[in-house]
């Protein structure tokens, strides 16, 4: 059931930007398989991660090879650190290759819509990750949700939160909501934005977007598609605590941290009907000493 504060992205396949490079059916097909071999492994060894030393690493290792093996190159500006320590961290969300990509610079629990728990293949990884899960129908279950994070975030666990609350093509945004920043002040730690998109053939591009009424399924037959897809993370300087009065202010500081690293003029309002391809010109690379991964 749904309800007037859920949200709600425009985007859907008048988004996906024709003309990008493509790669043979045989060579789709030898990265599906790769990746699934690597779930796979990741599966089997999940039971020995809580004894096995250098947990952290392993974890890295596997989600990075999840992407190498879709196809995906991943290249990351700036260094995300808080060893002991914890921190919300926020990303602007595009594609179901976003949790893919940040755990593979550094492995982090995650809050997610309770419908992940529940994707083949993907919902299996992110729930032994230590996922917190939030049930986006249910207004009553939100207090309880950010009472879990502040707790996470208060014994030291980095988590991933995408506060769009749901994907939009990249080209087009939405508005950072508030909910999950009063986390980030009950637990008294600092926020960590992230800002993510997609290149190939060197310009950015919508194909790698989960949007509209797709499935995993659809979405990811079009990404193993892509030739040369690059995924880049600009890592924003920290928003430390107290530095904003409330959750929306706060929102506010991340949201636009996040705009700046990718040099978006002005963010979409919600509900608007993103720009076309043919009228959007793709943003260039950042710059700033990018490390190459993959």
């Amino acid at each position: 059931m749904t309800h007037g504060w859920m949200p709600v992205s425009p985007c859907g396949d008048g988004c996906l930007q024709p003309g990008a490079p493509t790669v043979a059916f045989p060579r789709r097909v030898a990265r599906l398989c790769g990746a699934a071999a690597v779930v796979v492994l990741a599966l089997g060894i999940a039971p020995l991660l809580t004894v096995l030393p250098g947990r952290q690493r392993l974890v890295r290792l596997v989600f990075r090879g999840l992407l190498a093996a879709l196809g995906v190159r991943l290249v990351v500006h700036g260094e995300l650190d808080g060893t002991g320590r914890g921190a919300l961290v926020v990303t602007n969300h595009i594609s179901f290759l976003d949790i893919i990509g940040v755990n593979a610079v550094r492995p982090m629990r995650a809050l997610a819509k309770r419908e992940i728990a529940g994707w083949p293949v993907l919902g299996g990884l992110v729930s032994r990750a230590g996922t917190v899960f939030v049930d986006r129908e249910r207004l009553s279950t939100l207090p309880g949700t950010v009472a879990e994070l502040a707790a996470a975030l208060r014994s030291g666990s980095l988590v991933n939160v995408t506060p769009e609350g749901t994907t939009w093509c990249g080209l087009a945004s939405g508005r950072f909501r508030p909910a999950a920043f009063q986390a980030a002040i009950d637990g008294g730690v600092p926020v960590r934005p992230l800002a993510l998109r997609y290149l190939a053939g060197g310009r950015e591009t919508t194909q790698p977007a989960f949007i509209g009424p797709e499935s995993l399924i659809a979405s990811l037959r079009r990404v193993v598609r892509l030739r040369g897809l690059v995924l880049e993370v600009h890592v924003c300087p920290e928003i430390a605590p107290g530095r904003a009065a409330d959750r929306r202010k706060l929102a506010a500081l991340a949201e636009a941290a996040v705009r700046s690293a990718l040099g978006t003029a002005a963010v979409a309002p919600a509900r608007r009907a993103p720009a076309t391809a043919a009228s959007t010109n793709a943003r260039p690379a950042g710059p700033g000493g990018p490390k190459l991964i993959g």
